[in-house]
């Protein structure tokens, strides 16, 4: 603790913490504090009140006298690394489970599962709004001690490629599962329109998994569900995009897939984690 600090020994602590490797945010409202404000890693001029050297000096302004506003700045701004997290997952493994599955597919079967058409359908339904909505959704309803847990190492390091991993593994075997099942009892073409429906449907479902509780992340999902029904039931649409339209059977196959695929990116990844964890004392 210090009392009764001049500008220049506010100086000399803030040089003394940085060189100790310490990470240094220094708040304050007057002139006095104004060389140390510039100094910090996080200069803060405090209060609406706060003099035009402190202002000039900061990076970041508070304006409503509360110190408390800097850690909720905080904690969400930390929050907001998982949310990337968790787009770029989206628009990462999804992708590359779309890739597993043409490739995977077109070696069995001897040419791609899916037209330019339809893989061009799944990234729209799958990529646009889903995606955008998981990375401007506020902050998780997380504690204080997990969100400050986050940050560009944590956030964007090992989890992401984890994330992107198991993301990528679980979409290409939803789809897998639904076309080797469609193709099994149908036609080329049937079996390509399961498969589009599983695929999508597998993505949305671990999009919602981890966005659910907000209603932009919902109404964008469920939207994009509406969007694809109406594409595979609609005669003329569907003969577009190269569909046919589905009976119980085909839905049944898709959606079983995709529910079981969900399923296992709820279980999976806490199940790996949990193995591979080291146990007590060992």
């Amino acid at each position: 603790m210090f009392a009764r600090v001049t500008p220049t020994n506010k100086v000399r602590i803030v040089q003394a913490l940085q060189r100790a490797g310490r990470v240094v945010a220094m708040t304050g409202d007057g002139a006095n504090d104004a060389p140390a404000i510039r100094l910090a890693d996080v200069g803060i001029a405090l209060g609406a009140g706060s003099t035009d050297a402190a202002r000039d000096a900061a990076g970041l302004v508070v304006v409503d006298d509360r110190i408390e506003t800097i850690v909720d700045a905080v904690l969400e701004g930390r929050a907001m690394w998982a949310s990337v997290r968790d787009a770029v997952a989206i628009l990462v493994g999804g992708n590359l489970g779309e890739i597993a599955f043409t490739v995977a597919g077109s070696l069995l079967g001897g040419r791609p599962p899916l037209n330019a058409r339809q893989l061009l359908l799944v990234n729209l339904l799958t990529d646009a709004a889903p995606a955008v909505a998981i990375a401007t959704r506020p902050p998780a309803r997380r504690s204080a001690e997990d969100l400050l847990r986050e940050g560009p190492e944590a956030s964007l390091g090992v989890a992401l490629t984890r994330a992107i991993v198991w993301r990528a593994g679980i979409t290409a075997s939803g789809a897998s599962g639904a076309w080797l099942a469609a193709r099994a009892t149908g036609t080329r073409a049937h079996a390509s329109t399961v498969a589009l429906v599983a695929l999508v449907g597998t993505q949305l479902g671990q999009t919602l998994l981890v966005g659910w509780r907000d209603p932009v992340v919902l109404a964008a999902g469920l939207g994009s569900t509406v969007v694809l029904g109406v594409v595979v039931q609609t005669p003329v649409l569907s003969h577009v995009f190269g569909c046919r339209p589905l009976g119980p059977v085909g839905w049944a196959q898709a959606l079983t897939a995709a529910g079981l695929a969900t399923a296992g990116s709820a279980v999976l990844p806490g199940l790996f984690a949990s193995e591979q964890r080291p146990a007590a004392g060992s």
